[in-house]
């Protein structure tokens, strides 16, 4: 009895090693895999430590597996009990491990590229123990069967293959999930560089364009007594802001087409008119005032833009603006000339101005005026009317929108005279944005969020069909399914930059299930199950289409439909028998 004893726990002590090396070694691989391809260097001679690295850090698992196969082979008589068992104490392995890796990044900051990395880390390390325990497959049944009689052993085995290929295929579900994290990662650097020409054409034409209106810049003098009691005379600066601001905007769109991406320009053509009423404060006197120094300033962010000369008419003067302001404490960019006030009336001086101006994406204004309103219109049909306030009016059409602002002296927190600037001038920004409404980068992201539905419904229905018709579908073949579902992302993503995205969606879906029930027919020798393929697939890809086009209601749409399929799948697999008689021999 002892020699047994002594053979069982050799046989368990066995096969915990075997798992516990291959494992190792397998992961040791698979990260020097990752490594070679994410960072090339030309001594790569640390990578030969992974291998005693990763035998060493696994020690604890080799006496989990070791001790908890004693346990289990101690409490429980059947084999598909005990293969339970030691397949979840296998899953509880991995998920401790990945937990702790999961903490030491959230404790070192949590940076996205940092949690790809656990995924990969977690996926790399699931695969090395299913690739390790089917290689110890063997030694794994000689161990689990210990003790049990060979009648039990067939009764009860009967059931183990369909529970385990289930297994294999939840498996396989979730490591098919790993092709379409590269493919979200394609998506995000392909998007990036779209960005990059979008910002480097951008700089070349005039950027974002922010305008804050004219104003006067009013020079005063006031005495001054020094510590040592002589007086002196020191010069200060008014900030005189419009009483009145009426500015009207047209907007005409420009796309320029550089390479296969498409670039978001505009053209503007901004009128400015109204009045100043100068009311000098009690403390500075009229006389005080240099009025022959004045000057006029127009605030815009991006003088690049400029299309033409700018001419401010301010009662009968007509001043050209040149570059610069001459106090840039209200903003800090824009354009200004010297005005000689003297013999003007200041309780009213009217003034306009026509800008015309080259820009991209957004034109915001600041409403630096007592009492003013703003009239934006384009032909673009796809505007975003962002910043610090919304439009009091606005209607959006196929053939372009309109967009009105109205401000008061009542609603804004500063008067029309500045003697000291205490303001940011972004706090009071608004206007408009022209965007691309879900441009196909944006769609092939949301469609890439799907993929564990397509890839999880058509393995089960393989699944299904492998139970129903009795010809096992192999591992192997899960696989190649598995990236002929990923394949359509990629050829989603590669079409769609040279074709619309709805032709380009059709026709990689069109492909794939081309490929899928050509493959299935090819297994299953019947275009009938072909067929139920193609008519699955297609729905799937119907759905997700339609999921993808809908904004608002995508959530409750897709809720909904998930708990149709779900319902659906329910109601074909009810008559399976998942647990078939087995005939005892006597």
């Amino acid at each position: 009895m002892q020699s047994a004893l002594n053979n069982k726990f050799s046989a368990l002590a066995l096969m915990a090693i075997y798992i516990w090396i291959r494992t190792a070694l397998i992961f040791a691989l698979l990260l020097m895999v990752g490594f070679l391809l994410l960072l090339p260097e030309d001594d790569m001679n640390w990578l030969l430590a992974l291998v005693p690295g990763c035998l060493i850090a696994s020690i604890p698992s080799l006496v989990v597996v070791f001790v908890g196969t004693v346990i289990i082979t101690r409490t429980m008589d059947q084999y598909p009990r005990r293969l339970k068992s030691f397949l979840l104490l296998l899953a509880g392995i991995v998920l401790i491990h990945s937990a702790g890796m999961a903490l030491l990044i959230f404790f070192l900051g949590g940076r996205p590229e940092e949690w790809q990395l656990w995924m990969a880390l977690t996926a790399a390390l699931l695969l090395s123990v299913i690739l390790g325990s089917y290689l110890t497959r063997k030694r794994i049944y000689h161990v689990l069967i210990l003790n049990q009689s060979y009648q039990s052993i067939m009764e009860q085995q009967t059931n183990s293959p369909i529970l385990f290929k289930g297994i294999i295929t939840g498996v396989l579900i979730l490591l098919m999930m790993i092709p379409t994290l590269f493919i979200s990662s394609l998506v995000q650097e392909r998007k990036a560089r779209q960005r990059e020409i979008v910002e480097e054409d951008s700089k070349r034409w005039a950027g974002a364009q922010e305008l804050s209106g004219i104003f006067l810049v009013l020079p005063y003098e006031q005495p001054f007594k020094d510590e040592k009691g002589k007086e002196t005379m020191i010069r200060k600066e008014l900030l005189v802001l419009p009483e009145d601001l009426t500015v009207g905007s047209t907007m005409e769109p420009v796309v320029r087409t550089r390479s296969i991406y498409k670039v978001l320009l505009y053209r503007t053509d901004t009128k400015f008119s109204g009045h100043f009423a100068i009311q000098l404060p009690k403390e500075i006197l009229p006389e005080q005032v240099i009025w022959k120094d004045a000057s006029i300033n127009l605030g815009l962010s991006d003088i690049k833009g400029i299309e033409e000369k700018v001419v401010v008419k301010l009662d009968a003067q007509e001043l050209e603006l040149s570059p610069g302001l001459s106090n840039k404490e209200l903003v800090k960019t824009g354009l200004s000339a010297p005005v000689d006030l003297t013999g003007l009336n200041p309780a009213k001086l009217s003034f306009s101005t026509q800008l015309k101006l080259r820009g991209s994406e957004q034109l915001h204004f600041i409403p630096l005026a007592g009492n003013s309103t703003y009239d934006v219109q384009s032909t673009w049909h796809s505007p975003s009317f962002d910043g610090t306030s919304l439009p009091a009016k606005h209607t959006v059409q196929d053939s372009g929108f309109t967009a009105s602002w109205s401000f008061s002296k009542a609603n804004l927190p500063f008067g029309t005279i500045l003697r000291e600037v205490d303001l940011n001038e972004t706090d009071f920004s608004f206007g408009v944005s022209m965007i691309q409404p879900a441009d196909h980068y944006a769609k092939t992201e949301r469609s890439v969020k799907y993929a564990i539905l397509f890839i999880g419904l058509t393995f089960s229905l393989f699944f299904v069909i492998e139970l129903m018709q009795k010809k096992p579908v192999h591992p192997v073949q899960y696989v190649l399914i598995g990236i002929a579902l990923s394949v359509f992302y990629t050829l989603l993503l590669s079409v769609s930059e040279f074709l619309p995205f709805d032709s380009a969606y059709g026709i990689a879906a069109i492909a794939t299930i081309l490929l899928i029930t050509l493959y299935a027919n090819a297994h299953f020798k019947s275009w009938k199950t072909a067929s139920l393929f193609a008519l699955v697939l297609s729905c799937l890809y119907l759905f997700a289409f339609i999921l993808v086009r809908l904004e608002d209601t995508a959530l409750l749409v897709g809720s909904i439909g998930l708990f149709l399929i779900l319902a659906l799948v329910m109601y074909g697999t009810r008559k399976i028998n998942w647990y078939p008689a087995v005939p005892v021999s006597s």
